[in-house]
C-alpha cells in the first residue's frame, strides 16, 4: 500500500497547530510522516510544534523544517522535496481531517485514472458552522471548471483549493513542476490545471473541517463577494499577483 506524507505550511499558526498535530496522531492507518514547514513565524508556532513532537514522538513521525522564504507554494514545495512517501497530502494548519483520511487517500489514488483528490471542506467556527459558504465552496469545485475550462471539465478537471486537503502521487506532482512559486494565491487551482493532464481530479465524499477565521474577520457577505470576485478574475486569466491584494493575510 502506498505511504502518505503530509505537508503542513505554517506561518503564525500557534492558535491551530497543536490541535491539528494531535489529531494527526489519531490517524489509522498512520501517515508515513508529517512535515511542518515554517516560513518564519513570529508567534509560538515553532515552539508548539516542538512541544507536540516531543510528546507524540512514539505516535507521530513529525519533522520541522525551516524555509528561508515565505509563501504557501514555496513552503509546500520545500516540504515535498523532503517527503519520502509515494503520496503527498497538503494540509493547512487550521484544517482537521477524519481518523481514516489516510485510507481514504490511498483508496482514491488506487484508481490509476485519478491523478489528484481532495475532500469536501466544511467551514466551522467555535460556535457556528458556515453552511452557506461551505455549500458555495463545494459547488465551486464543479461550476468553476465547467464555466472557465469546459474542455478540461469533461476530461475530469475539478478545481480544488487548499482547505480541501489536496493529495496526489509524488511522481505526478514533480512531473507537473510542483506548485508555481511565483503565485501568492491560487497555487492550488493552478496545480489542478496541470495535474488533470495526468488523470482526473476527484472530490471524495468525505468531510474535513476548516477554521472560519477569515469569514469571521470579514463577515459572510464580504467573504463570499471576495471569493467570487477573485475566482472570476482568475478564471478569465488575471494575474494572481494582482489578485493577492484582495486576499490579505488575517493572522
Amino acid at each position: 500500500m502506498s505511504q502518505v506524507s503530509i505537508v503542513i505550511p505554517t506561518f503564525n499558526e500557534a492558535a491551530s497547530l497543536e490541535r491539528t498535530l494531535r489529531q494527526l496522531s489519531l490517524l489509522n492507518p498512520a501517515a508515513k510522516e508529517v512535515i511542518v514547514v515554517d516560513g518564519g513565524s513570529e508567534d509560538e508556532t515553532v515552539a508548539i510544534a516542538k512541544q507536540v513532537l516531543e510528546s507524540l514522538n512514539q505516535e507521530l513521525n513529525v519533522q520541522i523544517l525551516f524555509c528561508d522564504r515565505r509563501g504557501r507554494s514555496i513552503q509546500m514545495n520545500y516540504g515535498a522535496s523532503s517527503a519520502t512517501g509515494d503520496i503527498l497530502c497538503f494540509l493547512h494548519a487550521d484544517t482537521w481531517i477524519p481518523d481514516d483520511a489516510i485510507a481514504v487517500i490511498q483508496n482514491t489514488l488506487a484508481e490509476p485514472k485519478v491523478a489528484c483528490g481532495g475532500f469536501i471542506s466544511l467551514m466551522v467556527g467555535s460556535q457556528t458552522t458556515r453552511w452557506g459558504i461551505s455549500l458555495h465552496n463545494y459547488l465551486k469545485t464543479y461550476y468553476a471548471p465547467l464555466v472557465f475550462k469546459p474542455h478540461l471539465f469533461f476530461k475530469g478537471l475539478r478545481l480544488l483549493f487548499g482547505d480541501q486537503v489536496m493529495f496526489c502521487r509524488r511522481r505526478d506532482f514533480w512531473d507537473c513542476g510542483g506548485f508555481d512559486e511565483a503565485l501568492p494565491i491560487m497555487e492550488d487551482g493552478d496545480l489542478c490545471l496541470r495535474l488533470v493532464q495526468k488523470g482526473r481530479i476527484a472530490l471524495v465524499n468525505r468531510i474535513v473541517q476548516s477554521s472560519d477565521r477569515r469569514v469571521a474577520r470579514w463577515g459572510s457577505w464580504k467573504a463570499t463577494a471576495i471569493y467570487v470576485y477573485i475566482g472570476i478574475l482568475w478564471g478569465i486569466g488575471v494575474d494572481a499577483n494582482y489578485l493577492k491584494q484582495f486576499y490579505q493575510d488575517i493572522r
